[in-house]
């Protein structure tokens, strides 16, 4: 019996230690829960959502399991790691947090230009003949985030976009016809350039180079980039990490007049652009919902 009471006793003193939270301890708690809500809901079907979600079950999970077998060094030891974990979240979400940094710092721009509107139909004109051909190319336009280092990696060129001259860069043969053209405002900022590569793991066998390439850049910056396959002539899309194949000439304008068209920057446009690509599969670039 004596044994009994003391087995029941010790949770009742455990729960009588607790401190609880005064009218500022509440008002900082729900503080906190607001912050880590938008935090979630950002970073949601990002390539570090899943590293974070990890991470939070692991830490959890040992903090539980060494403070109720009082293993005292080792939950010293994860509390002290706590404090690291913030750096290793600037690491894991590099990317996103320079996309919406960028964003922040762009929040005044709210104008299209009527020429960067009219980039739609030279660049579909230039696709669909590089298509019809056979000949592959890949093209990234730049929206709010520059994409500076990945020009470097080209040859610069400050040209105004046509069709005839998109088309030669990528006719075989030619210097710049192996790389990727960057369209930065309404001008071609750089060919030859040579994008990140994609490290996701969920592909196609089918999916070359430029399609692993133009999904990469995507996931590093808000550009969207466009693939001819060279050996199908397919034409493809890339936007926000995701791929859509098999675009015709109507959809490709009318993805291109979506992209072209949108105001640029603020907090109203990137909450928008987040709530409809929050199922990871679809967003006003493709139009198309995830059922089809």
């Amino acid at each position: 019996m004596r044994r009994g009471l003391w087995i029941h006793s010790e949770p009742m003193n455990w729960l009588h230690s607790i401190e609880y939270p005064g009218v500022t301890g509440m008002i900082e708690i729900l503080i906190l829960a607001v912050i880590f809500y938008f935090l979630v809901k950002f970073f949601r079907g990002t390539r570090g959502a899943a590293i974070l979600t990890g991470l939070a079950i692991i830490l959890t999970f040992l903090m539980v399991i060494t403070k109720f077998t009082n293993l005292l060094i080792l939950n010293w030891l994860l509390q002290k790691l706590m404090v690291y974990l913030a750096l290793a979240l600037i690491v894991i979400f590099q990317p996103e947090i320079r996309r919406a940094l960028a964003r922040l710092g762009r929040q005044g721009n709210f104008t299209v230009s009527k020429a960067r509107r009219a980039l739609a139909d030279p660049v579909a004109d230039a696709v669909l003949l590089l298509a019809a051909r056979k000949t592959g190319a890949l093209i990234a336009i730049e929206r709010e985030m520059e994409t500076r280092g990945i020009q470097d990696t080209g040859t610069a060129m400050n040209s105004e976009v046509s069709a005839e001259l998109l088309a030669s860069i990528f006719y075989p043969g030619t210097p710049l016809h192996d790389g990727g053209v960057i369209i930065s405002e309404d001008r071609i900022a750089a060919a030859g350039c040579v994008f990140p590569l994609t490290q996701a793991d969920d592909l196609t066998s089918d999916l070359g180079t430029r399609h692993r390439a133009a999904i990469g850049l995507t996931e590093e910056t808000d550009t969207l980039v466009i693939v001819v396959s060279e050996e199908t002539g397919i034409i493809s899309v890339a936007y926000n990490g995701h791929l859509k194949r098999g675009f015709d000439g109507p959809r490709l304008r009318r993805a291109l007049t979506s992209f072209l068209g949108r105001e640029s920057g603020g907090l109203r446009q990137m909450a928008r652009r987040r709530k409809k690509d929050e199922d990871g599969r679809t967003n006003f670039i493709f139009e198309e919902t995830p059922d089809e």
